[in-house]
């Protein structure tokens, strides 16, 4: 075929696509596009899935590492929030996944732990290195954390503290099994407290330079943690359950500050990541 046969074979393909588009028939000649659409987003899904059953352990609180995209904007993200140099945010996450003895503590203790079996031994912050990097850049007196779990983002912070050279962190939660992971060094700078988060929080009588919300994540709950903690002049508050609830977004509202949000990016994971919520 020559290129003039070639070109009004074009011509017609494109004018009988443009005539289906714009008929009554266009849903239904559209349908077999847009179910192998979803059936390649599906198979992927699938695929991660299937290999996290087999080699993952975790049940709960699932752990990733953020693709290198992903990595970057919460760089940036940090830098916005703690209004800090892009470069310097960029180092201080870079030095939290370049820390050997973390790593290597972390995956001691989980295996130490008789959780093991529910947990991987593989380190994986995920968003936990904005919460490092965060730490780093305001360097806060006090730092107080609801929701400690195994206690690996209470390592996290408490690395940044040591890092500073100044700061302690509060972790609290109801279940006096958490925070396995808190020990050696790490537990110098960390106080544990077993019980209700807001009734601590009420009765607390010391001003908070960054707080975490990462226990239940109702709305109700939030907002009552957030309600009764006391912060700092310029305190920095953060929500691990802001891409499901908008607690802090009606809290930074109400109370004039600056609300921030990130949403993760898992790398080769199944599950579509959460998010971190600021306000300042």
């Amino acid at each position: 075929m020559d290129s003039a046969g070639g070109t009004r074979l074009s011509r017609n393909v494109h004018g009988f696509r443009s005539r289906i588009a714009r008929s009554h028939a266009a849903g239904l000649a559209a349908f077999p596009l847009r179910l192998a659409t979803v059936l390649r987003y599906d198979g992927r899904v699938i695929k991660r899935s299937a290999s996290w059953l087999i080699r993952s352990r975790e049940h709960a609180n699932f752990t990733y590492e953020l693709t290198e995209r992903n990595r970057e904007h919460l760089a940036w993200w940090v830098s916005a929030v703690a209004a800090s140099p892009i470069d310097e945010t960029r180092e201080y996450i870079q030095e939290l996944y370049s820390d050997k003895e973390l790593r290597s503590h972390i995956e001691h203790a989980t295996q130490a732990s008789d959780r093991r079996r529910l947990a991987d031994r593989e380190v994986r912050y995920g968003r936990r290195a904005g919460w490092y990097a965060l730490a780093r850049a305001i360097k806060p007196s006090l730092v107080v954390e609801t929701g400690t779990d195994k206690g690996l983002g209470s390592c996290v912070f408490a690395a940044a503290l040591l890092r500073n050279g100044r700061g302690r962190l509060i972790t609290v939660d109801v279940n006096p099994e958490s925070g396995y992971l808190i020990d050696g060094p790490y537990a110098e700078v960390v106080e544990r407290v077993i019980g209700d988060s807001v009734t601590f929080l009420r009765e607390m009588d010391e001003s908070v330079d960054l707080f975490l919300h990462d226990s239940l994540h109702t709305f109700q709950h939030e907002m009552s943690e957030l309600s009764a903690v006391r912060l700092a002049a310029g305190a920095v508050v953060l929500s691990d359950n802001a891409h499901g609830s908008d607690a802090l977004l009606v809290f930074a509202q109400k109370t004039g500050r600056r609300f921030f949000f990130i949403h993760e990016e898992p790398q080769d994971h199944w599950y579509p990541g959460g998010g971190i919520g600021a306000a300042c």
